[in-house]
Order: structure tokens, then sequence, then C-alpha cells
């Protein structure tokens, strides 16, 4: 028997099994229920349809991890539309290319966000800009909750098929403008299916939202925790204090963070000795950059969590490969932490390799380097209205597998562990930076002749950006401009996060017979003191 798998069924399945239970745990300080929320997610897809979004329309989603983010997901969705959620974190002129290229009708924003969306309505095709709360933005903005005020409730679900885009999430650029990776119902759903099997959801577990919506709709989470019946606790921000508060209030079972939260959270616990639990015991899942053995040695042993790492890309899913497997290691040796910080076994259905330059496995020796590709059903089909760059993303080393420019070695047990990366991207506290944007920023300076970014290793970040900069003066004592002004003027063009701070002025670059720069030979000095060239978070 065949039956779609529409991303409209975890919702459907929870208001029928679990409608009474709580469901979310609101930023505002409000609780919904499964049938709450339900309602909620109906009024809003009635009153977007009435004003006349439909199926195959993208509608944006800029919001931080509140009610009102999961509400927008699934409303858009029923309508058979495709929920695009943007990056908080970018500026303006970002938003205006993603705007531009997904042709988004509509947008849903939080409040504190919205403020960089007024300066290019003009310049964008979208109609209706809605907020979750329209007094406190400026600019014309229908306000969310009067939207379900004035709403019955009543809307056309259309017909769906499981092959249909239902989200597209934009990933960094590494050759040049961001790229929308085009997911469909099928793929959310399998992909949801496994972080359930692989992340052990159930539907007594309170998850803590301190991974972000917008992340490839949070790994999956707004989909996986819904279907499970399992309740969402939603947050603003991410604080220490605030992260382990929850955690003993509301008895937290479950939540992600990349290697520098749980820094952020040794930090604190090292300081005021706090309680790191509720009631339930907790697991986390962290990923973006291979957490140091002695990050899991303390959140295990000092915690009390249990820490599972995986790995993906926004292609992937993301999630594709996990540490998680407790047969091959003795969960009461310090050998585990070895294994924990791999980046692991292949999901459930999915088909890792790591292979040479001419598509061939290389050896399980944990030492031969090659490239990871993966085949799976949670993988994307494609890059939205860009089809050579899917067909080269695709088809690079080996036919029919998505190319994730990590290079790996493979233990005996199939277990992959990244050493470097073949693609210009800079992974900075679990945020994606391209070095490719950040160099063309660079050369708009007027005392920038040339530039190369790489990844430096860093304590906190795992790895942060670094800039080689040929000054225009030709002498790098003397570059005209300090690198404090250069970081300045990159601080107006850029996201916070993808600002350069760390800049080092040369008379050349190195470069190939041919002139193109030779990045290799700048990393090798920056990590000759480390046994791989990717950070650890």
């Amino acid at each position: 028997m065949h039956k779609p798998l529409l991303t409209t069924d975890f919702l459907d399945r929870a208001r029928t099994h679990y409608g009474d239970q709580e469901a979310v745990v609101a930023t505002t300080g409000e609780r919904f229920t499964y049938d709450e929320l339900g309602d909620r997610v109906d009024r809003l897809s009635a009153a977007l349809a009435e004003r006349g979004i439909g199926k195959g329309d993208r509608v944006a989603v800029l919001d931080p991890n509140t009610h009102y983010h999961l509400e927008a997901a699934y409303a858009i969705m029923q309508l058979g539309a495709i929920h695009t959620p943007l990056n908080y974190r970018l500026v303006p002129d970002d938003f205006e290319y993603i705007l531009n290229d997904s042709g988004v009708k509509a947008i849903i924003a939080d409040h504190e966000h919205a403020e960089k969306i007024e300066p290019v309505r003009e310049s964008v095709p979208t109609e209706l800009y809605v907020s979750n709360d329209a007094s406190a933005t400026e600019g014309e903005w229908e306000d969310f909750e009067t939207l379900l005020e004035d709403s019955s409730g009543e809307y056309d679900r259309p017909e769906m098929e499981e092959d249909e885009i239902i989200t597209i999430n934009y990933t960094s650029g590494t050759t040049g403008d961001p790229k929308g990776v085009c997911r469909t119902h099928r793929a959310e759903t399998i992909h949801a299916y496994l972080v359930s099997v692989h992340q052990e959801i159930r539907d007594d577990d309170t998850y803590l939202w301190t991974l972000p919506m917008f992340h490839v709709n949070g790994w999956g989470h707004i989909y996986a925790i819904t279907g499970m019946g399992a309740k969402h606790v939603c947050t603003r921000g991410i604080d220490a204090e605030g992260i382990f508060e929850t955690i003993r209030t509301e008895d937290v079972s479950y939540l992600c963070a990349a290697p520098t939260v749980l820094n952020m959270l040794i930090e604190r616990y090292e300081a005021t000795g706090e309680g790191t639990t509720g009631a339930n015991p907790v697991r986390a899942a962290t990923a973006g950059a291979a957490p140091p053995e002695a990050t899991i040695r303390t959140v295990e042993d000092e915690f009390g969590w249990y820490l599972k790492h995986v790995y993906g890309a926004t292609e992937t899913g993301p999630l594709i490969t996990t540490s998680d497997a407790k047969r091959l290691f003795d969960a009461d040796s310090a050998d585990r932490f070895s294994i924990k910080k791999r980046q692991g076994l292949g999901y459930l259905g999915t088909d890792v390799r790591v292979v040479d330059e001419d598509g061939a496995d290389v050896p399980r020796d944990d030492a031969t380097i090659g490239e990871i590709v993966v085949r799976g059903n949670q993988v994307m089909d494609g890059y939205w209205e860009k089809p050579e760059e899917t067909e080269e993303a695709f088809n690079d080393r080996i036919e029919g597998y998505y190319h994730t420019g990590d290079l790996a070695v493979v233990d005996e047990h199939g277990m992959v562990s990244i050493q470097d990366r073949k693609k210009d991207i800079i992974i900075s506290g679990g945020e994606n930076i391209s070095s490719i944007e950040l160099e063309d920023t660079l050369f708009e300076h007027p005392d920038v002749a040339d530039a190369a970014v790489i990844p430096a290793p860093s304590e906190k970040w795992g790895e942060t950006p670094k800039a080689f900069v040929v000054p225009a003066s030709g002498d790098p004592d003397a570059p005209g401009a300090s690198a404090e002004e250069i970081t300045a003027f990159t601080r107006e063009r850029l996201a916070g996060y993808k600002v350069v701070h760390e800049i080092e002025f040369v008379e050349e670059l190195p470069t190939t017979a041919t002139g193109k720069i030779q990045k290799f030979e700048l990393r090798q000095k920056e990590w000759d003191e480390e046994d791989r060239m990717v950070g650890e978070g």
C-alpha cells in the first residue's frame, strides 16, 4: 500500500492522540495543548488563505524559537505553501536577495527582527507582512494575534503529493550567493523518522529549543517532537543561566546544542556549581563541529547528561551520521570520548561513503583521506532554480551522491572522522560562513588589494575567520587602514557572526603557476600544531 508521506501528518497525529496534552511552553508564559496549538494553526491557515496564500506560494518566517514559528510553519504547510525559514542574524541585503530569489509572497516576522525587512520592502516581491506584535513593529504590518482572533479557522487543505517541495532552507553560498535547498514532504518526513529513532524521541520527552528553528527546520525537530506528541519548550535566545533554569523547572529531557553552547554551559557550571537536571535524565545532541573530548567528558561525567554527536549539512536533511554506537564502546570507559567525537556511522537507510578522487572507497585504515558523499531519502532534491549547481553537487567524484566537501578518514567499523574541508566554508560556533563572501566584502575596501580568508583555530568557537590581506599600499607595515578599521568596514556590511576579527597584512599571497591562491598553504600554517584542519568546538 502506498500512502503519501506529508509533513502535515505530524501535527495531525499529535492532535488525534495527544490533543489534551501540553504541547508548547511559550516564551510569553502561555501554555498550549495540542488541541489549542492545532486551533491556532488552523486559524492562521485560514487567515493566510483569505489573503491569497495558496499551494506553492513561498512564505518566509523570520523568528527565533517561539510558538509563533511553530504555528506559522504548520499553517503554511497546511495550505501546501512552501515554508521558507530565515536566519534572523542576517542583514537586510541578505534578506533582499533571499526574498527575491525564492519569490516570497508573504513574511511572518518577530517584532524584534522585522526592522531588518523594512529597508528592502520596496525591492522585494513580498505582498503580505505579518508581525507577532504589530504595535511594536515599525511600518505597516498585520498583527498575528489579530489575524487569529478574526479568523474562522475554516480553510480548504489542498491535495498534496509527497514529492512536492514543502520547505526551502537557505545555506551559505561557498562560491557565490546563498542557495535555496529544496526539500519535499517525503524528504522531511523520512528525516524526521530517522531523527526520532536515532535521537530516541518519545512522547514523554520535554524538548528545549536551544537549536534555531530556522536551521533546516530545527534539524527536523519541528516535525519529530510534534509527531511523537512530546512537549516543546520555546526560547528567544541562548544564555547559560536560562538554559539551566529551564531544564530544572520544566524537567527538560532533551536538547540540541553546538559545542560552543556546551562550552558556555560548562563555564556557567564551573562558576556556580548549579543543578544541571530536573526530574528527568537529560540527553543532548551536538553538531556543527566535533566537540573536544574534554567537553564530552564534562557534559557526561559532571552534568550527568548523555551526549550524542551527529553530523550533516543543510542539503542532507541535515542529519546523516551519529557517533552514538553503544556496542562499539564501553559506557564506563574513557575510551568512549574518542569515539563520540567522531562524526560516526550512517543513519538508517543512509549510504555514507568516503571516496577518493576517482570515486573509489578509501580503505578503512583511519588514515587515507577522501570526501564524504551521501545518498539517502532525507537528502535534498536540489537547489531552488539552480540546475547547474545541483548537477555539480551530485556528480563531482561519483554520480548520484551529494558531495559534502568534507574530507575524512574511516575506521574499521566504518565510522567517519572529518580531517579537513574541500569547500571554502568556515564553521564557527555552529554557523556556516562563506569565505568567498568575506573576501568579496574585503575587496570593496579601497585599502585592500587582495585577500584570502581561511578558518583559524579558536578555543571558543572551534574555528573563526582569519583574513590575509595584501594592502593597496603594498607595505604590510603601512597598510593605510588598520585591522580594526577594516573589521569595522565589514561589520557594516555583514551579519555580526561573519565578521573577520583577525587580520594579518602580507606582501603577497601564495599562488599557483596560474595565479590561483593556494589557501591550503595558509591553512597549513594556521593549523600546524593541530591534529586536523577543522575546528573542534
